[in-house]
């Protein structure tokens, strides 16, 4: 990025922007109608329809988006962007990019980056280099020092430097004691605990779901109670303590109905889920495709059928990417050997659209789960347009087909299994604090 266009950054929320004829989709506020959004000056300054008397700056631009949707800027609450340490897998300044580019306004970044975020000194780093980010960027530090499962990290000092969670994602805390004090000291600091599930006794070994795929091709599984199990140790503890714990990435249909119990009983329990999840199964490895290589892997039909039924009824919370950017040199290799992880922020929005156009969500629910609700499980600004808010505004075209190529992909990484698909919905406008960021108007 050139020093003129940080600067640019640095100065957004000048000006102002007429939003004209959309579909304005916004929960929290009961509004799903064509009205007008106004911002003036990087803030929500009006939502209003056609014969309300509103002040228009004689200086407005205007966009006539003729019926598509307006929605609160995208937030996604598990990526990857993995500098500092591989900055040639992904950077801040080309993951925030890529974020933008699929609607996001925000993103919170996973701390196994190397050195991990265990400090004060490396979320410093990553608050520094995301001033001139294209999204807004939210730390989440380490549970445990280096993310070893032994000794807390230094969560007081992080969460002043900047965190907004804590996690050893990557890594499950497999010390039961240490879980239990990681929820305990966290909730001082108002820090949410992101719990990476996976019993690694279980797990250990294992490349792809446990099933006929892997018999068939000869690959070590992983099966669904090495999840289930380690969800049913973090519910425990954080019945046990009092405190609120996040499930990431969940991805069984087991791990969906005892989140589903949890809540029944008033668990202080989140979760998320990733679009791959409810898109693919096991049998998308087909003939050893190492880009639907990941952890938690691919599961079967039944469990994707479970996660969309857990979005839908509530049980599930978010949808987040797990965006994780790989280079050529750790995925184009023997499955076993390769690293696991795809890359997600650019087909987020149209995946999550295919739930919406066969009735399976509706565009308010959504909503909540790609903005709403991740602020609010974060405890950050945005999700929604009230007056005053800061302007994360994301234009989603419902009905835009295009074919997700390698040359058009933003990350820097290029390892999704989705390339060279059509997908239908996109983000033809991402505005972060009155700035566009992202324009395919």
């Amino acid at each position: 990025m050139s020093v003129a266009d940080a600067a640019e950054l640095k100065n957004r929320g000048s000006g102002a922007f007429l939003l004209q004829n959309g579909r304005v989709i916004d929960p929290l506020n009961g509004l799903d109608e064509q009205a007008d959004v106004l911002v003036v000056d990087g803030r929500i300054a009006a939502v209003f329809k056609l014969g309300d008397k509103v002040e228009i700056p004689a200086d407005c631009q205007r966009f006539d988006l003729n019926g598509l949707w307006v929605v609160p800027g995208l937030i996604d609450m598990h990526v990857h962007l993995r500098e500092p340490g591989e900055e040639y897998k992904e950077t801040i300044e080309s993951g925030t990019r890529a974020a933008a580019a699929g609607g996001f306004t925000a993103v919170a970044c996973m701390p196994n980056t190397s050195p991990v975020n265990d400090s004060q000194g490396i979320t410093s780093l990553i608050m520094a280099k995301a001033v001139a980010a294209q999204s807004r960027v939210y730390p989440v530090g380490c549970i445990s020092k280096g993310a070893n499962g032994e000794e807390l990290a230094g969560i007081g000092e992080m969460k002043q430097a900047g965190v907004v969670a804590v996690s050893d994602d990557g890594m499950p805390v497999v010390d039961g004691q240490l879980f239990r004090r990681a929820l305990e000291y966290s909730a001082n600091y108002d820090l949410l605990v992101i719990s990476h599930s996976e019993e690694a006794s279980l797990s250990r070994g294992g490349v792809m779901n446990e099933g006929d795929v892997s018999i068939r091709l000869g690959l070590r599984g992983i099966p669904n109670v090495a999840e289930s199990i380690s969800v049913y140790r973090d519910l425990a503890l954080a019945d046990f303590t009092g405190q609120a714990v996040h499930i990431a990435h969940v991805s069984t249909s087991e791990a969906v109905d005892l989140i589903r119990q949890a809540k029944a009983r008033g668990s202080k329990v989140s979760a998320e889920t990733a679009p791959h999840y409810f898109t693919l199964t096991d049998q998308d490895v087909g003939e050893y495709d190492t880009n639907a290589k990941m952890n938690p892997p691919l599961r079967s039909e039944a469990d994707r059928q479970a996660i969309i039924a857990g979005l839908a009824d509530g049980t599930l919370d978010a949808i987040a990417t797990d965006h994780a950017p790989h280079s050529r040199l750790e995925k184009d290799r023997e499955f076993d050997q390769a690293a696991n992880g795809i890359i997600g922020l650019e087909t987020s929005l149209p995946l999550t659209m295919a739930l919406v156009r066969e009735g399976l969500l509706d565009p308010a629910r959504m909503v909540e789960l790609m903005a709403l609700n991740p602020a609010r499980i974060l405890g950050v600004e945005g999700g929604d347009l009230s007056l005053g808010r800061r302007a994360d505004i994301t234009v989603v075209d419902p009905g835009k087909s295009f074919v997700y190529s390698e040359d058009t992909i933003v990350s820097k990484s290029k390892n999704s299994p989705f390339i060279d698909r059509q997908l239908t919905g996109k983000a033809v406008l991402t505005m972060m604090g009155g700035a566009i960021t992202h324009n395919e108007l």
